[in-house]
């Protein structure tokens, strides 16, 4: 029941916050419980990620997918500081990412306190959450910095 409890505070949360992401999730994961599929829940954890991972990743290949991305684009993107600016900014972000998926199989309690931050960020900063890896790569570098300061 507990659970229970805790996935309608995440979605009452989710809509105060204007996190339709997490309230939706939180539903779906209510009406997994409701509807007595508990026994699926591991295969969410497992390959929700992936899963998620892949609708993300579809979306942004969409442009190329699309044509409205042609050669003279990517040409451009190679011969302009913004564009080097650009491939810098990817190749960190995946880095941190990699970093955040690394902490979320060591600590996935963790967890709690990225989604916690999240909506306080989308309520009090007006930000928009970009999802759990993200978080846990900036909460991996914060951590090895308080490390580094702390002994």
């Amino acid at each position: 029941m507990a659970g229970e409890i805790v996935l309608v505070i995440l979605i009452v949360i989710g809509l105060v916050g204007r996190s339709h992401i997490i309230a939706t999730a939180a539903c779906l994961l209510l009406a997994v419980k409701l509807i007595h599929l508990e026994r699926y829940l591991p295969t969410i954890e497992r390959r929700g990620l992936e899963l998620g991972l892949l609708f993300l990743t579809l979306s942004v290949l969409v442009p190329f997918a699309a044509g409205k991305i042609q050669t003279k684009d990517v040409t451009a993107l190679i011969t302009s500081w913004p564009g080097w600016l650009a491939l810098l900014g990817g190749a960190a972000a995946t880095y941190i990412n990699g970093k955040g998926l690394d902490l979320l199989r060591f600590d996935p309690q963790i967890i709690v306190g990225l989604v916690i931050g999240s909506i306080l960020g989308i309520v009090f900063m007006r930000g928009v959450p970009v999802g759990p890896l993200m978080a846990a790569g900036i909460t991996a570098i914060l951590y090895k910095i308080f490390k580094m300061f702390s002994g």
